[in-house]
């Protein structure tokens, strides 16, 4: 079965699978129930196509932009068609509709802009100011939101519960099944009367019914959770500046006329128009599949909504929001797409397709063996010419037996029980603090083999301090000369990418990276000001940090005319672009070997107490333009700064308990070899027999030595993205590691992608980052990366808990039915107590087995990895095991029951047969709990914990009297005796000790 799978069912990935890998397993589902329940929680791929369509429009309307710049070039003399006011807007005091303001960006209109005087034009008539944003009260912040719009997005409206039931009630089967009962109904009280007649026809309708409801019931609740679930995903907030001061806002509450901040990786939450920024390149290819980054200054100011920020920092103008925008209608359509189905979903369809084949073929010899015995009873009596209406009855209860054996066999929840568990646990990972983006990803990290961890906010705190320095060659700050000091203050307060700002309250608040809060945290303590350090100088030139050129640079105008660049980064990187430093005396000399032989010493030295150094430097310019790039030697080097980021938490036992599971933890960081290691041994990660290697030598290396080296490398030093890249690209396809990475800048999202697991951190990461990846970290803790892994372990396992209940179900039932109606011509099994087997195995099964809360032993033992066998050879036996107890007790009350019991007279088949089904029934119970552990003999270690599996089965124990004592005329059974209760009871029990020995089987 295993090879079938893998071969027709074992395409798909847990991401980027193509559409023709998804088309081709949704072909190979030949026998399917319910396609509407069956192919719920899969992609939609014809609204994908549609959604793939927009863009290529997108595309075109870039072209015909392009096109229409070029003629406005041409034509600037040309006048703008006249726009009317719309009264509702002139009479709020704008001077522009939202309709026009949105034109002017989507439609790139450099002609209409110059028309409403440029950006500072536009911003008066949104009634803004590009310095300050927007002033406004609560009856403005009204009217502006009735009149424009809000910056949400239209999206599927929830579906009711009234849906799930009529998707229900499309199963096929049990519409053949109510057009029996409908027949039964018609004949019966024909040939009987009312109400005898109708009995075995409402028994039907009543368990089609509850069937129904059940099975409603607890999609509509899987599809609130997921909803829940979405709204977390889009929770993302921006830096705005609204009553002149900086504050961070949700990206649902922008108006136009808000002045955002973007900065690299963000992503743009709105149409909107460039008012100052350096360098700023956009990827644009979210809205138009164009991989080429544009780039936006003030000739070319148009910012689009869903674009990513690829590089640089500016002030947007927000000039349309919401639906208004490409990205909003781009949206609606990719919302209704759906997820890619998980591997795990598409193997269980698999199954399903194969059980579902093997039970169409029982469900048809058993109708052609119960008919050929009814007419080879005829045929012997003579009656083979005279039909009766008994007769009648009777074929239609054989044909409902058939399809019920149809309905028992196919297991329809089997993909659903994989939604049904990946749902629980998303919701419960998401009060653990991590918020699953892509369903896949919970059942792989279960299979996981390899965790490439960063160091800052992930191992670390990401809190940081200066705690060290040595400025001017020496470690006290005290008796700095002015000279030097003023340069280090002015390379501290321009050359970063945070700000002191004053919040509401008219308290100094430092906004920025942590490293950067840390750095201007020091030049405030040196008695540094920021205002006036930016007025003295201004900026004309920023090159952003970034984790390839591990370096930030700024070129700044000073007062007296001259011009200079600051740079700060890794230290060695830029002490290697230094020929000069500033001496004791604030002197700037040659850097000698001596003195550069002293700054490397103090690196290596901050670096051993697990000190973060950087080096701060400058150089100053005699010409200068605003596209000559910053140059990369002959600076001069202020001084080195270590700064302290403790090591989390808990760390290290999450290392150990990630170690004891299988689990290899890689740390891959830009910082100094040195400092990586450090913390790496007070981590746990780096042992004695690891490898730590720095970027620029793992480049080097070739394949052969990559092969040796790979396996031991526990830390990589000064790492590029590539490198992370290279190693995570190596560990998946050279070494078949099932690989999760973290990352929170725009530069890892290549190695989120590559990963199986992409782990993105929720505090740190970027908008570009969290996009690329498959879970959001929302503490950035690594033990919460452990957490998910050990969710992702119990995903797996519960869902092959249930499958093994199941199919234990189904095999028993199939011969069960299939064996008595070739033997004794009649199914002890009738089609209303299938049904009940079918809602306990199927929807009470699922929700009892697939919801089971992970518990440490899960973290002792080897991951799944690529290649293992998803039914495994432990599940095999036990299926096997339980099936031929369960086959033998039914089978032994079938030909031995009768003379046991001392059951006579004209209700003895209908007594054996209640008892047949009760046993029936109680041994699923019982093997349900059997199920909840495969090779642990304990099963009812934490039963307790689990309400959810409790009430399942005290539910289905109370539901299962009621049938036997009270519903007998519709269920076709009878009340049982004291001795017949505790004999079926104790022959489900009997199955406990049975799966005991059967765990003690070798396989």
């Amino acid at each position: 079965m295993e090879n079938y799978l893998n071969e027709n069912f074992g395409g798909v990935q847990p991401k980027n699978s193509s559409e023709e890998v998804l088309q081709r397993w949704r072909k190979m589902c030949g026998l399917v129930k319910n396609p509407k329940r069956r192919f719920r929680f899969t992609a939609n791929l014809s609204k994908r196509n549609e959604a793939a369509a927009m863009r290529r429009t997108n595309q075109k309307l870039r072209v015909a932009v392009l096109v229409s710049k070029a003629a406005f070039q041409f034509a600037k003399f040309v006048e703008p068609s006249e726009h009317t006011l719309p009264d509702e807007f002139k009479a709020a005091g704008f001077q522009i509709s939202a309709d026009e303001a949105g034109a002017v960006v989507e439609n790139h209109d450099p002609e209409k802009l110059q028309f409403y005087g440029g950006v500072d034009g536009l911003a008066k008539k949104l009634k803004t100011c590009t310095t300050n944003g927007l002033a406004m009260d609560d009856k403005d912040l009204s009217c502006r939101q009735e009149l424009f719009g809000t910056n949400e997005f239209t999206e599927r409206e929830q579906r009711s519960f009234w849906v799930f039931v009529w998707e229900a009630l499309q199963d096929m089967t049990l519409m053949v099944l109510a057009a029996c009962a409908i027949v039964s109904l018609i004949v019966g009280i024909a040939t009987e009367g009312w109400p005898k007649g109708a009995h075995d026809g409402l028994g039907i309708v009543a368990s089609i019914l509850l069937v129904v409801f059940v099975t409603a019931t607890s999609d509509y609740r899987q599809s609130l959770q997921f909803r829940d679930l979405d709204k977390e995903k889009k929770k993302i907030s921006i830096q705005v500046t609204r009553h002149g001061y900086r504050q961070k806002l949700s990206i649902y509450e922008l108006l136009p006329g808000d002045i955002v901040h973007l900065a690299i990786g963000d992503q743009v939450p709105a149409d909107g128009l460039f008012i100052s920024g350096f360098s700023v390149s956009i990827d644009e290819s979210s809205l138009t599949g164009e991989s080429n980054p544009v780039k936006v200054n003030s000739e070319n100011p148009y910012l689009m909504s869903g674009t990513k920020v690829q590089d640089g920092s500016c002030k947007m103008l927000v000039a349309t929001v919401g639906m208004r925008t490409q990205w909003g209608k781009l949206m609606a359509t990719l919302s209704e797409g759906g997820n890619d189905e998980t591997p795990l979903q598409v193997k269980l369809n698999g199954v399903a397709t194969i059980i579902g084949k093997i039970g169409l073929f029982f469900a048809i010899v058993t109708f052609t063996v119960l008919v050929q015995k009814l007419f080879s009873s005829k045929m012997i009596e003579g009656t083979h010419w005279n039909w009766s209406g008994d007769d009648a009855l009777m074929l239609l209860e054989y044909f409902a037996i058939a399809v019920t054996i149809v309905v028992v066999a196919v297991p329809e929840g089997l993909p659903l029980a994989v939604t049904l568990s990946l749902a629980f646990a998303m919701k419960k990972m998401m009060n653990d603090k991590a918020l699953v983006r892509n369903l896949a990803a919970c059942e792989t990290m279960g299979s996981a083999t390899t965790i490439c961890s960063d160091k800052t906010g992930t191992l670390t705190t990401n809190h940081m301090t200066v705690v060290k320095s040595f400025i001017c060659m020496k470690t006290s700050t005290d008796d700095i000369p002015t000279t030097a000091l003023d340069i280090l203050r002015q390379s501290i307060f321009t050359n970063t990418g945070g700000e002191v700002v004053s919040n509401k309250q008219g308290k100094r608040e430092i906004l920025g990276s942590p490293t950067d809060t840390a750095i201007l945290e020091f030049g405030l303590s040196i008695g540094g000001d920021f205002e006036t350090e930016r007025q003295m100088a201004k900026i004309v030139r920023v090159e952003p940090f970034n984790s390839t050129k591990k370096q930030m640079a700024v070129v700044v105008e000073l007062s007296d005319g001259g011009v200079r660049a600051h740079c700060k980064g890794a230290s060695e990187i830029v002490l290697a672009n230094c020929d000069k430093v500033i001496n004791e005396n604030g002197e700037v000399v040659n850097l000698d070997e001596e003195s550069l032989n002293l700054l490397k010493s103090k690196i290596d030295e901050f670096a051993g107490e697990a000190l973060r150094t950087l080096c701060l430097a400058y150089v100053d310019l005699e010409k200068f333009s605003v596209e000559t790039p910053i140059p990369s030697s002959g600076f001069t080097c202020i001084g080195i700064v270590g700064i302290k980021d403790p090591v989390r938490a808990g760390v290290k036992e999450s290392v150990a308990l990630c170690r004891s599971a299988g689990i290899t933890v890689r740390m891959v960081t830009g910082d100094n070899i040195t400092t990586a290691k450090a913390i790496a041994r007070e981590c746990g990660i780096l042992t004695d027999d690891g490898i730590a290697i720095e970027g620029p030598e793992f480049r080097e290396k070739s394949l052969e030595e990559l092969m040796v080296l790979i396996p031991k490398i526990q830390v990589m030093a000064r790492s590029s993205p590539l490198d992370k890249h290279t190693l995570v690209k190596h560990l998946r396809t050279t070494f078949g590691e099932v690989v999760a990475v973290t990352g929170d800048g725009t530069n890892d999202a290549p190695a989120l992608h590559e990963a199986d697991i992409g782990l993105a951190m929720g505090i740190a990461g970027t908008e570009v980052a969290k996009e690329s990846a498959d879970v959001i970290i929302l503490d950035d803790n690594f033990s919460t990366i452990v957490t998910v892994a050990k969710w992702g372990r119990s995903v797996y396992v519960n869902i092959q808990k249930f499958v093994q209940f199941q199919l234990t179900v189904n095999i028993v039932a199939l011969i069960v039915n299939f064996t008595s109606a070739c033997l004794t011509g009649s199914a002890p099994l009738t089609a209303v107590q299938l049904l009940w087997v079918n809602m306990i195995m199927d929807t009470l099964g699922a929700l009892a087995l697939a919801t089971e809360p992970p518990n440490d032993e899960l973290m002792k033992r080897a991951p799944v990895g690529r290649k293992g066998n998803f039914i495994s050879n432990v599940m095999w036996r036990n299926i096997f095991g339980q099936a031929v107890y369960q086959f033998a007790v039914i089978w032994m009350l079938q030909s031995k029951g009768k003379s046991f019991f001392g059951l006579n007279g004209d209700d003895s088949d209908l007594i054996l047969n209640t008892l047949i089904f009760n046993s029936f029934v109680f041994c699923q119970l019982f093997n349900e709990v059997n199920s909840r552990e495969m090779e642990k003999e304990d099963v009812l270690d934490g039963i307790w914990k689990n309400k959810v599996f409790v009430s399942v089965i005290a539910a289905t124990a109370i539901f299962q009297v009621i049938i036997i004592e009270f519903l007998g005329t519709f269920a076709n059974t009878s009340p049982l005796t004291t001795t017949q209760w505790f004999f079926s009871i104790f022959v489900g029990f009997l199955s406990m000790p049975i799966a005991k020995y059967l765990k003690r089987v070798p396989v």
